[in-house]
């Protein structure tokens, strides 16, 4: 298995972005009322990382077939370390409520485009 930062160092050596970003994947543990409860709280929490800018992106997914609600959920920090993006996720009100618990890996972006940023419940719009 090749150490994160030599993989860093050697992307960026070949001209690659790497942009190293935070993906917690969240997953409810607790009833879903208990999570529904937690919700305004985690909401108003992600507006204020976005607003921040301490929040990529964030959302929830499907299941394997793409059809169905699984109540998993995906978010994507901007932070300095693993440890930082530890602790945005673990003062997330959902996750201080335990109605979910989370999964952190850190994330390498080396290829794609991206030429507007956008702030998807604040609508915030920054031209680049």
């Amino acid at each position: 298995m090749v150490a994160w930062a030599d993989y860093k160092a050697e992307a960026q050596s070949r001209g690659a972005l790497a942009l190293e970003l935070y993906v917690a994947v969240s997953t409810p543990v607790k009833e879903p009322q208990d999570v529904k409860a937690a919700l305004p709280d985690h909401l108003a929490y992600q507006a204020e990382l976005e607003r921040a800018g301490s929040l990529a992106f964030a959302g929830p997914m499907s299941d394997d077939s793409g059809d169905h609600m699984q109540g998993t959920g995906m978010i994507i920090y901007r932070a300095e370390s693993l440890a930082d993006a530890r602790a945005l996720a673990d003062a997330d009100p959902m996750h201080v409520a335990g109605a979910r618990s989370y999964v952190m890996k850190r994330w390498l972006i080396n290829e794609g485009s991206f030429n507007v940023a956008v702030g998807l419940s604040t609508k915030h719009v920054t031209l680049t």
